[in-house]
């Protein structure tokens, strides 16, 4: 990914409403004509999770997925009910039909874009990639990813990240967190898997390990089970470029959506507290040293 191409779509996001409508019929006519496989033989595998209204515009987001300079060795949706299962739009159906998989599973909440992959497997020898099911990707967004994995394969790398704030020997509130501002890689850097993140196999085996604890510690904050999984494995995270990058949402997708209970309700700092251990903050303080000196 060039710096001309996210000056490029910097640009796009400034005239986000009437690209946004474009990108649409783009994809919208592409679903309806092509035949193209959206998945290649060498590529990550990417986890996408629905629900609700969201059935009916996801194809969407798949189909920006599918465009891309890169495809994924697998793409799978996973949804939590027989009738999402059986009766799928004629969108999901023509992806389906060029390699889509849509799979049942347990509701997980947010947790449900990764956590059944992790248990319909025992090897991972690719790494997982996640995307939201209510924005729309562009053609280099997969490439990404994948480049910054082949270049610090020891690190979670995603696009959008936030700087973990220390106070007092405690997590500080979650709102006060700063953005992340640099490509190092950092034990303080909390990936957002909002805008896209890929995980190496090795954390994906120590996921599995660690089971379904994030139900009674953070069932609402997906980001927070996987950072702190992250920092006990030993394993930075880094943001592919020097500023956060976000993605147009699909337009009508923003009724519902975690932002609401977990950031203005502060439900996000109740789950970090439950999470974390004094052990998970003494490896953010000496982090927060190196920083410093």
């Amino acid at each position: 990914m060039s710096t001309r191409a996210v000056e490029t779509w910097l640009f796009f996001l400034r005239h986000e409403t009437k690209l946004t409508k474009f990108h649409l019929t783009r994809l919208r006519l592409r679903n309806e004509r092509s035949k193209a496989s959206v998945t290649a033989p060498g590529g990550p595998v990417v986890s996408v999770t629905t629900y609700g209204d969201r059935l009916r515009t996801v194809h969407l987001v798949l189909e920006s997925i599918a465009a891309g300079s890169v495809l994924p060795s697998r793409m799978i949706l996973w949804v939590d009910s027989e009738e999402a299962f059986a009766n799928r739009t004629a969108g999901l159906q023509r992806l389906v039909d060029r390699g889509l998989e849509i799979c049942r599973s347990e509701n997980f909440g947010p947790h449900t874009k990764y956590y059944p992959y992790l248990l319909s497997t025992d090897t991972f020898e690719s790494a997982l990639v996640t995307a939201d099911d209510d924005l729309l990707y562009n053609e280099w967004w997969l490439e990404g990813l994948v480049r910054a994995n082949r270049e610090d394969p020891g690190s979670v790398n995603c696009y959008r990240a936030h700087r973990v704030r220390l106070e007092k020997g405690a997590i500080a509130p979650y709102v006060t967190w700063g953005r992340c501002r640099t490509t190092e890689s950092s034990f303080l850097h909390f990936a957002t898997g909002v805008s896209g993140c890929i995980y190496p196999p090795s954390l994906l085996r120590r996921l599995k390990l660690a089971g379904s604890e994030f139900v009674q510690l953070c069932p609402k904050a997906d980001d927070v089970w996987l950072h702190v999984n992250a920092l006990r494995a030993g394993m930075r995270t880094r943001q592919v470029w020097d500023r956060p990058l976000r993605f147009p949402f699909v337009p009508g997708t923003q009724g519902t959506g975690l932002y609401h209970s977990n950031v203005l309700l502060a439900r996000n700092d109740e789950q970090i507290r439950n999470t974390y251990t004094a052990s998970d903050i003494a490896v953010l303080e000496a982090a927060a040293q190196v920083g410093s000196n």
